[in-house]
């Protein structure tokens, strides 16, 4: 799976859980063990996305870790509140 493909899963994936999806925004910051996407939603947005004790955040990362990514580099998803 490409950086686009992978955008556009996590996108399709929180864009239906959120009240502004207009406001979620996606980056990617490389190290050299991770790709990590860093996941920006709207402030009223970040528990939908979180989920009760983190459940769909869980949910998400779990699907998110689960695609064969391009290369030696793990993913990581991580929800900037």
């Amino acid at each position: 799976m490409t950086d686009q493909e992978m955008r556009e899963l996590i996108r399709t994936i929180v864009e239906p859980l959120v009240s502004h999806p207009g406001e979620v925004t996606l980056d990617l910051k490389d190290t050299d063990e991770f790709h990590e996407y860093l996941l920006s939603v709207h402030p009223d947005d970040v528990g939908r996305v979180i989920g009760k004790k983190g459940r769909i955040a869980k949910a998400i990362r779990a699907i998110v870790y689960s695609i064969q990514y391009d290369g030696s580099k793990r993913v990581r998803l991580t929800i900037v509140d």
